[in-house]
């Protein structure tokens, strides 16, 4: 082969290797992390930064800390049921982290469910994000081995004997089936608003508990062809599934979003409301 030859070879395999890099890149993998995500600025400008609000707790809600499974310690908004009780809602952050208005939403399932506690866990580690550009830097910095090590540090907070469902959004729908996961035989319940699914069946056959997925179908990052693999891994791994897809786009139903689609916002409520009754029954 000429000089010219292997020159020509040279050019074809970097051209290939980059042509490959890109559509690796370009759109992230179904099942992946969320932060696959945060380089496409479509889905950062689909977030609309939320209204400032500051929440009074009229229910005692109060910030605590607990013991992490690595060693740290974490925060979580704590509002405890007025007559004691085994039964837990663990509330999770969509991308703007711990901020008043998941706190409110946590006391609105408070109110609603009756003598269940409520647990809204920060998963950002203090951070809580204004605008788009904080957001982003602290969805790629809550790496899996620490939020997991929150999630498994609130599981041994509440006790052995509890009884835990979770709901959360966006990063936190996606971090609510991981704790439904991570709570073992204490699970009765998980609920995630449009949050990438895990996609190991392996993982998916340890869950302990059914699965309320609330999709937005307009949307194209947790997109329809996601939740279908995210059913169809659910029935490989024989686990139950209950999935609606509304016809609504990415974060229709965030706490934090000032232009929520409240039609599809107040059905999946309802939805979830009726779910999480039938759990704790």
């Amino acid at each position: 082969m000429t000089f010219k030859h292997q020159f020509l070879m040279l050019c074809l395999l970097l051209a290939g290797s980059q042509m490959h890099a890109q559509s690796c890149c370009a759109k992230p993998i179904a099942g992946t992390d969320m932060t696959a995500f945060l380089s496409d600025a479509g889905f950062v400008s689909a977030h609309i930064e939320p209204l400032p609000y500051t929440h009074t707790s009229m229910v005692g809600g109060e910030m605590i800390t607990f013991a992490t499974s690595d060693g740290k310690t974490a925060g979580a908004y704590l509002i405890k049921s007025a007559k004691k009780s085994k039964k837990w809602l663990f509330v999770y952050q969509e991308w703007w982290g711990l901020n008043d208005h998941i706190k409110k939403q946590a006391e609105v399932f408070y109110n609603d469910l009756g003598d269940v506690n409520v647990l809204a866990i920060d998963l950002y580690d203090g951070k809580v994000a204004t605008n788009r550009e904080d957001a982003s830097k602290y969805m790629g910095e809550a790496k899996v081995e620490r939020t997991d090590a929150i999630i498994k540090g609130a599981v041994a907070y509440v006790g052995k004997k509890a009884k835990i469902a979770s709901v959360g959004w966006c990063f936190g729908g996606g971090q609510s089936l991981r704790s439904g996961i991570l709570e073992g035989k204490r699970a009765v319940g998980c609920i995630m608003y449009y949050g990438m699914p895990v996609k190991e069946v392996d993982m998916l056959k340890t869950l302990h508990c059914d699965v309320l997925g609330l999709f937005a179908a307009r949307e194209k990052w947790i997109s329809p062809e996601v939740v279908k693999e995210f059913e169809a891994n659910m029935k490989t791994a024989g686990k139950k599934v209950t999935i609606k897809n509304f016809d609504a786009e990415h974060a229709f139903a965030n706490p934090s979003n000032p232009s929520f689609d409240k039609k599809a916002s107040e059905e999946a409520y309802g939805l979830s409301l009726a779910y999480l009754k039938q759990k704790f029954k």
